[in-house]
């Protein structure tokens, strides 16, 4: 089976000496922010988000050294990620996160929000500096999204008519606009034409996209190893997913679970039943599915190359993830 780091081999000694760098950034006289950086290190973080970027990178730049912003960039990415992930936990009240104490649970709530806050603080400078306004406010965009994808995801629990739409829209604000944005960035940084930027905001959005379908097909029927928390979570606490929104379409009192938010005894259980025994999860594969092939076309116009390769492997491994 293909694995995260087969895929990202191409870029292997770059990740390395970025993410050596990135650690020192991170943690330096901050333990707690050494303890966010776990979520990277210790805790088997995918590095998918900077290996993007520097697979990118790399497709467009096939020799030598890659230039000093494409690999701070890089950086900035996963500094981004990082702050999310620490927030998340707290608005989420996650114990762990892949089997590591999250941020709050180590420490407490509030260092832990003003650890994510710092990492975006710090994220933003570093963004400055990098003295590109487009890139600047390709990422700016993304870290204002990531507050609106929680936002949004907060207002609409156990909301059993909310529309798919909305589902998508935050689904793109907490997963797929950081990809998304840092690909079309280091298009910027490598002065591509406008129209592959959007081809590679594309790349990024589908792929992000697709990710999330699956993430949330997952919550009903995968393992809690394999997703680092328990399963059906994401119900259990009222988010309503792809999986959720289309078994609703053929079981329409599956809603009176979710309106009572699972007060009564075998709530749960008979909701969780409700979406298996439905179309719902083979209709949501075929949706992850049609964005992982969104995505692979929009970057037909890359020169082939190993790098090139690898990010068509991606969509690949996103969807392998159901096997």
């Amino acid at each position: 089976m293909t694995t995260v780091s087969d895929i990202l081999q191409p870029v292997e000694l770059d990740l390395e000496n970025l993410l050596v760098d990135l650690r020192s950034l991170i943690g330096a006289g901050h333990p707690i922010l050494q303890a966010a950086a776990e979520h990277l290190f210790s805790a088997g973080g995918k590095r998918l988000r900077p290996g993007i970027v520097l697979l990118i990178s790399r497709s467009l730049t096939p020799q030598g050294d890659l230039p000093v912003k494409h690999l701070k960039l890089a950086q900035i990415t996963e500094m981004i990620h990082t702050a999310s992930l620490v927030h998340d936990d707290v608005v989420d009240e996650a114990a762990t996160r892949r089997g590591v104490a999250t941020v709050h649970s180590k420490f407490d709530p509030r260092i832990a929000v003003l650890a994510g806050d710092f990492l975006f603080a710090q994220a933003s400078w570093h963004l400055a500096n990098l003295e590109n306004l487009q890139v600047v406010k390709l990422l700016s965009r993304v870290i204002m999204d990531l507050a609106d994808g929680e936002i949004k995801q907060g207002l609409f629990r156990y909301d059993s008519c909310q529309s798919f739409s909305t589902y998508l829209e935050k689904s793109y604000c907490k997963t797929a606009s950081l990809i998304a944005n840092s690909s079309k960035a280091i298009g910027v940084l490598s002065e591509v034409s406008d129209s592959n930027l959007d081809m590679l905001y594309l790349f990024g959005k589908k792929l992000g996209l697709a990710f999330q379908v699956v993430d949330d097909i997952l919550d009903f029927t995968g393992s809690d190893q394999q997703l680092g928390k328990p399963s059906a979570s994401d119900l259990a606490s009222g988010y309503l997913t792809a999986p959720v929104l289309y078994a609703l379409e053929e079981k329409t009192i599956l809603s009176e679970f979710i309106e009572r938010k699972f007060s009564n005894e075998g709530d749960l259980d008979k909701a969780l039943e409700l979406v298996r025994s439905s179309n719902a999860i083979d209709r949501s594969r075929q949706l992850a599915e049609k964005f992982a092939s969104e995505s692979r076309h929009a970057i037909d116009w890359l020169p082939e190359s190993s790098s090139k390769e690898a990010l068509l492997g991606l969509s690949q491994f996103v969807l392998g993830r159901l096997y």
